[in-house]
């Protein structure tokens, strides 16, 4: 299995086409052959969960059977508009849960043997009645992954506002991000709530190793 996240920045004044790429890259997606799943989303501004739009940034998410190019048209689009693109070659590991109901990076282990540099998703469907104690602890936990030992970036996508969202990050190590995810008070007691409190409907959790970026 291939995935590949793209991130695209678009220069000041052409947000705009970024929005409409949104509904042009379906009819490309839709037909390229080998894909087995992908997703148009939008990015927020601080690297995590965000209420505020960047509307520049945006991102394109492909799962292949077999090694492939994103579709012509797509790579057209972006040199038309003379986009900044960060594209990550990722190799699923580890993981569990689902995305609209499949097991996208299909059937992982929850543990794996692998100690290096990885790169996470974490992605919900918050129920509308979890939104609010959601909402409530985005700001304090992306400030402490931000200065978290062994974070090198991250960057917050979303397929619906305020309800689809996730998170991809990149970590020097398997053992510091879970340093991060697991032993820091805050984050381990949102974790908790998360389940205690029922706020998704529905989530899944992937590790990557890095292939390329």
């Amino acid at each position: 299995m291939y995935v590949r996240l793209s991130i695209v920045v678009y220069p000041n004044w052409f947000g705009w086409a970024g929005f409409l790429s949104m509904a042009l890259f379906r009819f490309p997606l839709w037909l390229s052959s080998g894909l087995r799943f992908w997703k148009l989303m939008g990015t927020g501004k601080n690297g995590t969960f965000d209420k505020n739009p960047d509307w520049k940034r945006w991102a394109v998410l492909e799962v292949y059977d077999t090694p492939t190019t994103t579709p012509t048209f797509i790579t057209w689009w972006w040199k038309m508009f003379k986009t900044t693109n960060t594209v990550y070659q990722l190799e699923p590991i580890e993981g569990h849960g689902l995305w609209d109901g499949k097991q996208v990076f299909g059937d992982l282990p929850k543990q794996s043997d692998y100690e290096g540099k990885i790169a996470v998703l974490t992605r919900a469907t918050i129920k509308l009645s979890g939104l609010k104690r959601f909402w409530a602890h985005v700001d304090a936990i992306a400030s402490q992954m931000a200065t978290a030992p062994g974070f090198i970036t991250s960057v917050g996508i979303g397929e619906v506002p305020f309800i689809k969202q996730a998170t991809f990050s990149i970590w020097e190590s398997k053992e510091l991000m879970r340093s991060f995810a697991y032993k820091l008070p805050l984050h381990k007691e949102v974790i908790k709530k998360t389940h205690q409190e029922k706020w998704y409907s529905e989530d899944m959790f992937t590790r990557f190793k890095v292939i390329e970026d």
